[in-house]
């Protein structure tokens, strides 16, 4: 068999790549008013804006069962497991936690993506290509450390309110002024969003958006990816910007963020994701 790649629903990585490649995917949950809702599994309508939605991490009880089905999938090959940054989420301590109790390190092996959204997702392809060419173990995990190493990530949002209410972005990012009449650009730096600089329009905010994902992509060909919450055409217009810019662009993926994410991000989000040296 071959080893099997696990992540969680933050990843946000397409339903026919998740196919194709054999990936597991865990759901983070939602919680509205009572109601806990399983990203990518119960259908629900949820108000971004309101500071009553909130969200919570796998289980290690959910990560366990998940690690186990993937387990007997590889046959005795092993898992590699890539989740959200540990520094936005329980996730990976709740992985690691599972890997304590089923007393399994040395067939499962966990990694923390320094990221989210597809700036997890582009980790996990790149592991998953290496999972289903053959690769051992130690190949595969190697493959996604080496790509969340490189990865960086960007985003535009209207607000940083909701980052901030939730505990995911500094209270000093005030020091960049009002943001009624400001756009603020986010980056993820060693798994922690911070406040990178400011513009005074939207669409100023997706020129410099777009100048720091050509700069970090460099020039021998990177995995692009664009993610969006409510905003499809901006993040269309990105993607073409970045598909002309970037040299020899290996491949580019656009898509939403999904709940988990959207809740603290807000409507109106757009974010580069990009991999220096592909996916492959």
């Amino acid at each position: 068999m071959t080893v099997v790649v696990v992540t969680d629903s933050s990843a946000n990585v397409p339903a026919e790549l998740v196919s194709d490649l054999g990936v597991l995917a865990v759901p983070l949950h939602v919680l509205v008013d009572d109601r806990e809702i399983r990203e990518g599994v119960d259908a629900c309508d949820i108000d971004y804006g309101s500071a009553q939605v909130t969200t919570s991490a796998a289980s290690p009880g959910d990560l366990r069962a998940a690690y186990e089905r993937a387990l007997e999938l590889s046959a005795g090959d092993g898992v590699v497991a890539v989740h959200i940054s540990r520094q936005l989420s329980g996730t990976w301590e709740a992985g690691r936690q599972a890997v304590r109790d089923m007393d399994a390190s040395d067939r499962i092996r966990l990694v923390d993506s320094l990221s989210a959204g597809l700036g997890t997702g582009l980790p996990v392809l790149a592991a998953a290509r290496r999972a289903k060419a053959g690769e051992p173990l130690d190949v595969v995990y190697d493959s996604a450390v080496a790509a969340a190493s490189r990865g960086r990530a960007f985003i535009v949002v209207n607000r940083t309110e909701q980052l901030r209410r939730g505990g995911r972005l500094s209270s000093a990012a005030a020091f960049f002024g009002s943001e009624l009449v400001t756009k603020p650009i986010l980056q993820i730096v060693d798994g922690r969003i911070e406040m990178r600089e400011k513009a005074r329009t939207r669409s100023k905010a997706f020129t410099k958006l777009v100048a720091a994902a050509v700069d970090a992509a460099g020039e021998d060909g990177a995995a692009v990816a664009v993610q969006h919450l409510g905003a499809e055409e901006a993040a269309h217009t990105v993607a073409g910007q970045l598909r002309d810019l970037i040299p020899g662009i290996r491949e580019i993926i656009v898509a939403e963020f999904g709940p988990t994410l959207g809740v603290h991000l807000g409507m109106g989000a757009v974010g580069a994701l990009v991999v220096p040296g592909g996916c492959g």
